[in-house]
């Protein structure tokens, strides 16, 4: 249903769909996917889809792996990224500013990026197959039609008796999600104001410009489901997309925020994953209340 209301919205009430990446680095010749891990802490997980891009069957001379680690890097986390590089093409960038920012700190990632297909992996995201990029840049391939391939996701909790394992198999975020470049250079990658979700706005502009994207059952991965511990998070989120005022048609911004706060209502149901998307459906409508009143009394990082 988005993909024909959002491109109809568009047209009736058209605006500029470019993000806040203006820049980007040459092309190779050799690198054909560049995959995108943005980090800060955590390396234990972090060493997990390291390791799983270490195992891939995919040449190492026709991928890199940018690593992009917030609060201008840690001596720590540099240290990881280079004991992955006798095993990896890796490129590691501290971030240099607007710490704790995923919009600013996904586009600098991928201004660093060299290859014709862009992978954006979370840290806590884990690659089934040992043949996952390779089978990534032939469905590229193999559907030239095709903007961005959404992969399945399962929960990785669901490893663990009677933990919560609720997980969206084919949301398009960046926990596991492959573009080509020249999509993501048409529409400027990310908001860089965005603390998080900075992927569920991109998706918007990139259904808006009627960008195609196919769900690929034949590329797996795990990654843990959503968990909602409190509303920092999600109260930021609702000041992310309260931001975009101005950069949207008033009606869309609008629809926008309804959109992004349409699951509060849900935390009245049973189910564990209903209470977890309404708890954060209600924290992106209070941060967007903050916004409004002037009472943002919150922080995120």
């Amino acid at each position: 249903m988005r993909q024909t209301i959002l491109p109809w919205l568009y047209r009736v009430f058209p605006f500029d769909l470019k993000g806040d990446c203006q820049s980007f680095a040459p092309r190779s010749e050799q690198i054909k996917i560049s995959c995108v891990i943005n980090f800060y802490g955590r390396l234990d997980l972090l060493s997990g889809i390291l390791h799983s891009l270490a195992r891939q069957e995919f040449p190492r001379e026709s991928f890199e792996v940018v690593l992009v680690e917030d609060q201008a890097g840690t001596d720590a986390g540099r240290g990881m990224c280079e004991s992955f590089s006798d095993k990896l093409q890796v490129v590691y960038r501290p971030l240099d500013k607007n710490f704790g920012k995923m919009g600013y700190s996904r586009n600098f990632g991928l201004a660093q990026t060299t290859g014709a297909i862009v992978l954006f992996l979370d840290d806590d995201t884990v690659l089934l197959q040992s043949n996952f990029l390779g089978q990534l840049a032939a469905e590229f391939e193999g559907r030239p039609q095709v903007d961005a391939i959404i992969p399945h996701g399962f929960a990785s909790f669901a490893l663990v008796e009677d933990r919560y394992d609720f997980h969206d198999p084919y949301f398009m975020t960046s926990r596991c999600m492959a573009y080509r470049r020249d999509v993501l250079e048409e529409l400027g990658g990310f908001m860089s104001h965005f603390v998080g979700q900075e992927d569920v706005e991109f998706v918007v502009r990139f259904n808006m410009a009627n960008k195609e994207a196919e769900q690929c059952s034949a590329l797996e991965y795990y990654h843990p489901p959503l968990l909602v511990p409190n509303s920092n998070k999600s109260k930021a989120v609702g000041a992310s997309f309260y931001q975009l005022k101005g950069r949207y048609p008033l009606l869309i911004w609008i629809l926008l925020l309804v959109n992004c706060s349409r699951h509060a209502s849900l935390i009245f149901l049973p189910a564990r994953h209903q209470k977890e998307m309404g708890r954060f459906g209600l924290g992106v409508m209070k941060g967007v209340w903050a916004c409004m009143t002037g009472k943002k009394d919150f922080k995120y990082s």
